[in-house]
């Protein structure tokens, strides 16, 4: 937990600043009893008045200056923790962007979403504590101290009651840490359901499973209940055990000290001043507890934070990559690629090699699992090969910049992605830079310039999360519409069409061949009638190429191919 403290360096000032004022309201709370004991034994026993108000003004000074102190702690205290919450939010956020889909699916969604939310939280939550962890173990320190200064004898019995409490602390913090540790987990799985759900909210209802998810729910709940009470029920055994010992105590403390009054032994004040101290001690061992509560759940989040920012990506830049030119011809090639994605028993697909030439289109089809978009994600290098190369103009992708390497690309997936805000931050997306009537060229060229129009507020109008106000092909077309926007040299198309009609999918790919004549253009197709007029077909067929060619060569001499066409096209269609 103190690796990510040091995250607190720019607070450096405001941490010594609350440091002293902190010690500076312990010392003023110390003297209190003192100056209290002084008035007893000294103005109220021998009458004197004008001692009395003396020194009650010195006693609110006192305390009017601790009280000072604490709201400016508190006020920097307050200051410095939602800064740290803020700084390690961005780091992990930052860590996590440069994770491979390797390091994603490996962590999973509703994990990554705990610890940066909830487990930063709690890791937070001790630097508001800051100002117990100062002023508890300096209370009970000089409670202790002007205690004993105060009668040596009577402070015995607070030298034996501290160590017993500490000892019933301790065990049953090792009792509580490990289930600090299992409580994250159980909101992960409260999470993980959570998210399935409501992603996935439209297929519940369709199969009517609603009562499954929320049995499902139930469970991951109850679950995470049981864990949390087990938990609050031995964090409760603190305080009775603390308040019963320490009661003990008191009553020892005012037999005891009855006697030694009653020989002349001790004054009153001083008796008084002893019980404040016994009561600052108790006051202190309080907050402690509740320091030793909340650092097993911290040191339990801050492992799971620590794990995160200690993955390091799959996905490795070369040190001092050149950065390829821009707006340039740029030509594929796959080298005998292989890949497994991790913990398969097969690889996705062997020994794929083929070559993708500036301004052609290269198709791929095949049957589903076949490997398709297994290829374009090894060319938008979200996983690494195992064997083989991808090379781009002759240079292999470990040896371009990430984000050179992605510029050149305009990629539209399968499941087109939209996020929250108006049609044309979205298709902005693609090029921040891009104007307005560059974004209205590239959404007319994606056939979404007419459903755009019609919208309340053009291209101005707001998307729902996901673009969930919109239709599937609506969807598509914008994602194209973004591809368009960035005029990359590679646009790869994963089975980007598949939404559309056949109308709109002809409009759309012969505008997309006047705007992207220049560029090599990779479409993963399910639709023959897609990739008819295409360069090259590449036909997959579990992993591994089953032919290349174009539709007239594939028709005679790849027996796959055949089939596809033969289950899609009519006779007539075929001749």
């Amino acid at each position: 937990m103190f690796k990510l403290f040091r995250l607190l360096k720019p607070y450096r000032v405001s941490v010594a600043a609350i440091i002293v004022l902190m010690l500076a309201q312990s010392l003023a709370q110390l003297y209190l009893p003192t100056l209290l004991s002084d008035i007893v034994d000294v103005g109220v026993l021998k009458g004197d008045v004008p001692y009395i108000l003396l020194y009650g003004a010195y006693m609110l000074l006192v305390a009017m200056g601790a009280m000072a102190c604490v709201i400016v702690a508190s006020y920097l205290l307050a200051k410095t923790a939602t800064g740290f919450g803020r700084d390690l939010r961005r780091k992990l956020f930052s860590h996590v962007e440069s994770f491979s889909l390797h390091e994603f699916d490996k962590l999973g969604t509703s994990s990554l979403i705990t610890r940066t939310t909830n487990d930063i939280a709690q890791v937070q939550q001790v630097i508001v504590m800051m100002r117990m962890f100062i002023g508890a173990p300096t209370m009970l320190i000089g409670g202790v101290i002007m205690a004993t200064y105060k009668d040596t004898h009577l402070a015995l019995v607070l030298i034996a009651v501290i160590p017993i409490l500490i000892l019933a602390i301790i065990g049953i913090m090792r009792k509580g840490l490990p289930l600090f540790k299992v409580l994250q987990v159980k909101i992960d799985g409260i999470n993980l359901v959570l998210r399935e759900h409501l992603t996935g909210i439209r297929v519940i209802r369709a199969f009517n499973r609603s009562g499954h998810e929320k049995s499902k729910f139930e469970k991951a709940n109850l679950d995470y209940t049981q864990t949390a009470i087990k938990v609050n029920t031995l964090m409760a055994t603190m305080m009775p055990i603390m308040m019963l010992v320490f009661n003990l105590g008191i009553v020892v403390i005012l037999w005891y000290g009855g006697l030694r009054i009653d020989q002349n032994q001790m004054q009153i004040g001083d008796l008084m001043a002893f019980i404040q101290y016994a009561m600052q001690i108790m006051f202190s061992m309080f907050m402690m507890t509740m320091i030793f509560m909340m650092i097993p759940r911290a040191s339990a989040s801050s492992v799971r934070i620590l794990e995160i920012l200690g993955l390091q990506s799959t996905i490795l830049e070369a040190e001092a990559a050149p950065s390829p030119a821009l707006h340039q011809p740029a030509a594929i090639e796959f080298h005998h690629v292989t890949f497994r994605y991790p913990g398969a028993e097969q690889p996705a697909i062997r020994d794929i090699s083929f070559r993708a030439e500036p301004g052609e289109v290269t198709a791929i089809i095949g049957g589903t699992g076949s490997g398709k978009s297994t290829l374009i994600h090894l060319l938008l290098r979200f996983y690494d090969v195992d064997t083989g190369a991808i090379t781009i103009d002759g240079q292999p992708l470990p040896q371009l910049p990430l984000e050179s390497l992605r510029q050149r690309i305009g990629y539209v997936p399968q499941k087109a992605a939209l996020f929250s805000g108006t049609v044309a931050d979205n298709i902005r997306f693609g090029c921040e830079s891009a104007t307005d009537a560059e974004i209205a060229q590239a959404a007319e060229t994606a056939q979404a310039a007419g459903f755009i129009a019609e919208l309340k507020d053009g291209y101005q109008s707001v998307l729902s999360q996901g673009g969930a106000n919109l239709s599937g092909g609506q969807k598509q077309r914008l994602a194209i519409a973004r591809a368009l926007a960035r005029k990359p040299d590679i646009y790869v198309f994963d089975d980007s069409f598949s939404a559309l009609d056949f109308k709109t999918d002809a409009k759309l790919r012969a505008a997309l061949k006047a705007e992207t004549e220049q560029a090599t253009k990779i479409i993963v197709a399910q639709r023959v009638s897609t990739i008819l007029d295409a360069n090259r077909i590449i036909v997959l067929e579990d992993g591994r190429i089953a032919g290349i060619g174009t539709h007239e060569e594939l028709l005679q001499s790849c027996s796959v191919y055949q089939e596809i066409v033969a289950s899609q096209l009519s006779e007539e269609e075929i001749a």
